[in-house]
């Protein structure tokens, strides 16, 4: 084999939890009295959001970008009337809510980082991302862990479009390759089936999925499941 295509968000920084689900469980930690509706609709509206660019600076940390991302779902739900709270308390609530997601965060990425040196091959990282990710590596000393790095805010193509992959397969010669590379990721429709198409191996990393429909696909014969990133090392 002659190499690793991995996946950043919900992949390597929260082992398998969808980040819809994953900053859910920290709203709900804190209790903030909205529900789930409520939130995944500021969840949603928010990511669509930063999609079209603007909001996050190339030099933004994750801890900016959390906090972006944390502020403006917060600024939705009470602009909607979702969330009844004084801007005191909601401030509150948004110092809580990134305290607590940037240290599980911080904990996962230092746990990763040693899964991605201990695999003793060449790995790319192809995210769908903000286009600060450059900068978010740098943050937790993942700058030396990839060969290469294709991010979706730069070069114009975000998952699952299969031509993103594509691009991640020319450090290991082009889509001639695709056999002997494994795609590792948390997301079937972003990951695996797009991967699959090219003829990648693939590893779903199968935690907490946005759609729970998600957790009863059956995947191909080419597919391995794992439920913690750490089991990789044992395929």
């Amino acid at each position: 084999m002659k190499g690793y295509i991995f996946d950043f968000g919900g992949t390597l920084d929260t082992n398998g939890c969808h980040w819809g689900r994953f900053l859910w469980h920290a709203f709900q930690h804190r209790q903030v009295p909205v529900g789930w509706e409520a939130f995944s609709e500021a969840y949603v509206y928010v990511e669509r959001l930063l999609g079209k660019g603007g909001q996050i600076q190339p030099d933004y940390t994750f801890r900016q970008t959390l906090s972006t991302k944390i502020r403006l779902e917060m600024d939705y739900l009470v602009g909607k009337g979702y969330l009844y709270a004084a801007p005191l308390e909601t401030e509150r609530y948004h110092t809580d809510i990134l305290h607590d997601v940037y240290s599980r965060v911080s904990t996962q990425l230092a746990e990763s980082r040693e899964v991605l040196a201990a695999l003793g091959a060449p790995v790319v990282l192809c995210s769908n991302f903000y286009g600060n990710l450059p900068a978010v590596l740098r943050e937790f000393s993942l700058d030396q862990s990839f060969t290469a790095v294709i991010e979706s805010a730069a070069v114009g193509l975000r998952k699952p479009d299969a031509a993103i992959y594509q691009l991640a397969l020319e450090p290991f010669g082009g889509l001639a390759a695709a056999p002997t590379v494994t795609v590792v990721g948390d997301s079937l429709k972003n990951d695996i089936l797009p991967a699959t198409e090219l003829g990648c191996r693939t590893i779903w990393l199968k935690g907490e999925p946005w759609n729970y429909a998600d957790a009863d696909f059956q995947t191909g014969a080419t597919t391995q499941v794992i439920n913690d990133l750490k089991e990789i090392l044992l395929k």
